[in-house]
């Protein structure tokens, strides 16, 4: 009798169970739940961001001369404070403050006005937006390394992250002209990584090169190689970089209220990995199969490539598809690198190729991944973007130029920028 009575229960448990849990399933937190979760993604996944500017100061302090570190160092804590005062006075409201399908926002001191129904606070939304304009300004310091005064860098520093920048955000991410045109771009291959990279190029272009990079033509070797200060601190650099990438890709789900969107930040992370992995392996078999050796520079900024390439669209694509896209990066680094050489064109870190190059890659690759959008619009997007920075990024270096000057002098440039611009000298020259 006991044993019928239990499996009656039983089955009444199980049945009831069965009846309530689609209705279970169907529920979500609150809303003042749900803000304190979107809130909380934005603050973590802007702290790994931020933490990403450690990363580009020990890869560039890493890749320059010895004679050109202490400046790195003051130009990536210095850029990245500009930055941050120059979206809250401008930048924020220039990108969001845009009517819909416009063309630029407001010039406004931005102001916070949280409110729960908004899903997330203002401050938080703020601070992983400004992280993101401060990564765009990052990937313009250590192209233009070596040669190029302090004070002028800052003072585009402040241009590109105050105007410059905010106007192509709003373009897409505020809800502006490319958003209505269909374009994509979900965490920034175009609107961030290829950003900087147009506007290192224009400057780039302007500066000239380094002294003595360059011999003259027919000479057996056209490229003289300079010594980079400390590989395993560009090593390190990357590593952070990497890791910091997880809260820029992630961070742009922009919510964590749902299970759904948990599922799709843990997606997201993958596929950046395998990207980042993809990218590192392809540069590895390239210039080993077409060089001779296995570089380890070129892999370290494969790796950069990859994660740029699949920043765009980093929740559709497959496992697979994500070390493809990356691979693609990947390669694009170790080409895109000897075609600027080819040009006379000195990217002291290799920035172009892999914030510039790789980010238009990753950004038309999208609709191979993303039935929702369309060749076309990706075109567009990257063609107007990278023309208006690049464009606007040229008449402002050249206006410095042919006013107070961009480039140290001869002398200056020999010496060293650490003696020329700072005065502290990272490492000690022995005799």
């Amino acid at each position: 009798m006991f044993k019928i009575f239990r499996k009656i229960s039983l089955l009444a448990v199980g049945f009831l169970l069965w009846f309530i849990m689609p209705a279970a399933a169907e529920t979500t937190v609150s809303a003042e739940v749900g803000f304190i979760f979107n809130t909380f993604l934005f603050l973590v996944c802007g702290f790994l961001v931020m933490f990403m500017a450690a990363g580009f100061a020990m890869l560039e302090a890493g890749m320059v001369t010895s004679k050109s570190v202490s400046v790195i160092c003051a130009k990536n804590i210095g850029l990245f404070s500009i930055a941050g005062i120059m979206f809250w006075m401008f930048g924020y409201n220039l990108a969001y403050g845009i009517p819909e399908g416009g063309y630029i926002g407001k010039f406004l001191p931005w102001s916070d006005a949280s409110a729960v129904d908004t899903g997330y606070s203002d401050g938080s939304d703020w601070y992983f937006q400004m992280v993101f304009c401060a990564t765009t300004v990052s990937i313009v310091s250590g192209t233009m390394a070596e040669r190029i005064k302090l004070w002028p860098f800052f003072l585009f520093a402040a241009i590109l992250s105050g105007i410059i920048y905010p106007i192509v955000m709003g373009w897409q991410w505020g809800g502006g002209w490319l958003a209505s045109a269909g374009f994509s771009d979900f965490a920034g291959s175009t609107l961030v990584h290829s950003t900087g990279g147009a506007a290192a190029l224009a400057g780039v272009i302007l500066l000239g090169p380094r002294l003595g990079r360059f011999t003259k033509s027919g000479e057996a070797a056209p490229v003289k190689p300079f010594a980079a200060s400390s590989i395993p601190l560009v090593t390190i650099g990357i590593f952070i970089l990497w890791l910091g990438w997880f809260g820029f890709n992630g961070g742009s789900q922009l919510a964590m209220g749902t299970a759904d969107d948990a599922i799709a930040v843990s997606t997201i992370f993958m596929n950046t990995f395998l990207a980042g992995a993809g990218g590192v392996m392809a540069a590895a078999i390239v210039t080993r199969l077409a060089f001779g050796k296995t570089d380890v520079v070129q892999m370290l900024n494969g790796c950069i490539g990859g994660l740029v390439a699949i920043t765009a669209e980093p929740l559709m694509p497959s496992p697979l598809a994500a070390i493809l896209i990356g691979a693609v990066g990947g390669v694009i680094v170790v080409y895109g690198t000897k075609l600027l050489l080819s040009l006379k064109i000195d990217d002291v870190v290799g920035a172009i190729p892999a914030h510039l190059f790789a980010g238009i890659w990753g950004t038309l690759a999208v609709p191979i991944t993303n039935p929702d959008t369309n060749f076309g619009a990706q075109l567009l997007g990257v063609i107007s973007i990278n023309a208006f920075v690049f464009i606007v990024s040229l008449i402002v270096w050249a206006f410095m130029k042919n006013t107070f000057g961009i480039r140290l002098s001869k002398e200056g440039e020999l010496k060293g920028t650490d003696v020329t611009e700072t005065g502290v000298i990272a490492y000690a020259i022995r005799d």
